[in-house]
């Protein structure tokens, strides 16, 4: 895996007129967009990235990548699109399932949080996710299934894992950790 880190490739692939769309959706202008699309890609991120720490958490991320998010490859505008325009739910559209699943019980907290660190507000913050949980998926099926298919779990725990480190260190891990930090000790966990 190279430097760079799987938040900022996807981050630069949501600039231009992805980022246009997601603000237009969320009502606010693209500048404000870019600032909560960078808080929230590393939160959805380093919490996939602690869940895949988890055997089981990994294979089924694994699973989840496999049945719902590897066909056709990366389309961003297309996937998009399916999103806001509402292309009908499904699983690789199901946002909503898909942050029940990343964040568990924690999933208000976190569009809270969000909402709060970037001044959108927890309703906002919430459909924020919701358009960038399903990107955030198709994303990683094609970092780690690509042209082969063959990634495997111990392979996505460890990429994600870098991943987690990654947040922690960059500005955002105190986002990353008031959310998942579940008995308030200061540790994720």
């Amino acid at each position: 895996m190279t430097t760079t880190s799987l938040t900022d490739t996807l981050l630069q692939q949501l600039q231009g007129p992805a980022l246009q769309q997601v603000a237009q959706s969320l009502g606010v202008n693209t500048q404000q967009a870019q600032g909560a699309v960078g808080a929230a890609l590393p939160l959805l991120l380093g919490a996939l990235g602690r869940n895949a720490q988890q055997p089981q958490g990994a294979e089924a991320l694994l699973g989840a990548l496999q049945r719902d998010h590897a066909g056709g490859g990366f389309d961003l505008g297309g996937l998009l699109g399916s999103v806001l325009g509402g292309g009908g739910v499904n699983p690789q559209t199901d946002g909503a399932g898909i942050l029940g699943h990343v964040f568990g019980s924690k999933a208000p907290q976190a569009a809270s949080t969000l909402g709060q660190a970037t001044g959108l507000g927890g309703e906002k913050a919430a459909q924020l996710l919701q358009i960038l949980a399903p990107i955030v998926l198709s994303f990683l099926a094609k970092q780690f299934l690509g042209g082969n298919g063959q990634a495997n779990a111990a392979q996505v725990s460890q990429a994600l894992g870098q991943e987690q480190q990654h947040v922690a260190q960059s500005g955002v891990g105190g986002l990353l950790g008031s959310v998942l930090d579940q008995d308030g000790d200061g540790q994720l966990g």
